[in-house]
């Protein structure tokens, strides 16, 4: 099965040289499954020529916001819709989640009650699960007929399905402890709150759930769908 990654931002600099950018830690987390893939940096412009240059996509993180003004965010929500109409499967994380939430009629704003850093537990129908989180940015208003898998205190709609062929997700299954501590260290002293930050720190050790994350999203990929 052939992939499409949208890359949508890319990871700092002081990290991107040693563990890659946002769309090959996708490729890593993905890797085994007898995927191919095709990164396409939509945050430089480059696009597919359509929703069929790919059989299912996933959209990455970013540090932008979706509601700002960037000459690439229109054309991706185009494309978002366009795959939607297609019934292809997405995949959305961290801004991919609210981006395909922003395109399909919801909102998207930078969220009253601050950030969330590190390792962090949602409510899901299976029992808690913790994944590295890192956003102020959520979904506060969920598109019409979009169902909630997964929450927090702080991130009502931090899992997100729609139909049976988009899945969205809040957190991070591709950041592990290494990367949460080079964003802490790269981009955390400028925005985050020391507390949030001393916590991550301490937390770095303790178990998430990337692999089964990454279990979840190939078999998402590959199930039939009518």
């Amino acid at each position: 099965m052939h992939i499409g990654i949208l890359q949508t931002g890319h990871s700092p600099d002081g990290l991107r040289d040693r563990v890659g950018d946002y769309g090959n830690l996708f490729q890593q987390l993905l890797g085994g499954n007898g995927f191919t893939f095709d990164i396409f940096s939509v945050v430089d412009g480059v696009f597919p020529d359509g929703p069929d240059a790919a059989q299912g996509w996933l959209i990455t993180g970013s540090r932008h916001g979706a509601y700002e003004d960037h000459p690439w965010i229109a054309p991706l929500e185009e494309l978002i819709r366009a795959i939607d109409a297609a019934r292809l499967p997405l995949i959305g994380v961290c801004f991919g989640h609210q981006i395909i939430a922003q395109a399909l009629g919801g909102k998207v704003e930078k969220f009253a009650g601050g950030w969330a850093v590190g390792r962090t537990v949602y409510d899901t129908p299976n029992g808690p699960l913790a994944l590295n989180a890192w956003h102020q940015d959520q979904v506060v208003t969920r598109p019409e007929g979009a169902r909630v898998l997964g929450s927090s205190p702080h991130c009502e709609n931090a899992i997100l399905a729609y139909g049976d062929h988009i899945w969205t997700v809040q957190p991070h299954p591709e950041f592990d402890a290494d990367f949460i501590a080079g964003l802490i260290a790269e981009r955390g002293g400028a925005i985050t709150p020391p507390e949030l930050l001393d916590k991550a720190r301490n937390d770095l050790d303790r178990p998430v759930a990337n692999a089964a994350m990454a279990a979840h999203m190939a078999e998402f990929f590959r199930k039939a769908r009518t």
